[in-house]
């Protein structure tokens, strides 16, 4: 699989100067990545994630480029979990302005094999916890009529993998979940928008088979997965102005070309 490319370069540090920010799934891979380049654009941080140890070093990574970060162990697939990273960042803050909904997990199974167990977390993790954490900002963006958010789904929520029903399944779930949130809520100037990445190299695909990867990056007309690095971008022009002003509901698809709606 080819690897060679030329990074995006950063954003301007001016982008997100006046914006609070909570990131979920903030530890590693692209949730580390758009926590980055949300502090290299002056935002205001609040990393979320269950893994603290890992959460630490992508929090010091982001204070280095120069940012105010608050850290918050949490399991966002509870409300409680959901609600502590919100109430870091009103509490520490004053407000939120940004909502990053990006925690999940991955694991591979056909369906015929999948336990009850392994569906419910998936759902949990990559689903619900998008629900609850949008749920727990909303007031707050409501009130000042202004706020984004950006739900992390995947390609696959778009045209299914074999072996990851309930992984195509949730992710699914978070574009249908955005486009009707969106709906709901731009009256009051906050767009909610997800990002459906291709295959990407984080730590989130290490439990996939070689043999899966193989196939699915001769698929690619790019011929190649991703880096998170290259889908930060993304997360940083849906939470800009005037850039992100008029993406309601959408999908963007930083997916090497597989898929092309």
């Amino acid at each position: 699989m080819p690897s060679s490319h030329t990074p995006m370069s950063s954003p301007s540090c001016s982008q997100l100067s006046t914006r609070r920010a909570v990131v979920t799934g903030a530890a590693s891979g692209i949730g580390a990545a758009i926590a980055r380049a949300y502090a290299l654009a002056g935002a205001r941080l609040v990393l979320s994630d269950r893994n603290a140890v890992e959460l630490a070093r992508s929090a010091a990574a982001c204070r280095d480029l120069g940012a105010e970060v608050i850290e918050v162990t949490a399991d966002v697939g509870s409300r409680e979990g959901a609600r502590a990273g919100v109430e870091a960042c009103v509490k520490g803050y004053g407000g939120i302005d940004v909502l990053v909904n990006n925690a999940g997990l991955l694991t591979q199974a056909r369906c015929l094999d999948l336990t009850q167990a392994m569906w419910d977390e998936m759902l949990r993790v990559d689903l619900t916890s998008v629900f609850v954490s949008s749920q727990c900002a909303l007031p707050f963006m409501i009130d000042q009529r202004w706020g984004r958010i950006i739900n992390l789904a995947s390609q696959l929520g778009i045209k299914g993998g074999a072996e990851l029903c309930h992984y195509a399944a949730a992710k699914a779930g978070v574009i249908g979940f955005t486009k009707s949130l969106a709906l709901e809520v731009a009256k009051y100037n906050v767009l909610v928008n997800a990002i459906a990445p291709g295959p990407i190299e984080t730590p989130l695909v290490d439990g996939i088979s070689q043999a899966w990867k193989r196939s699915k990056a001769a698929e690619l007309p790019l011929g190649r997965f991703g880096l998170a690095e290259e889908v930060a971008p993304v997360a940083v022009l849906l939470a800009s102005e005037p850039g992100g002003n008029l993406f309601v509901g959408q999908t963007l698809g930083p997916n090497s070309g597989d898929v092309m709606p």
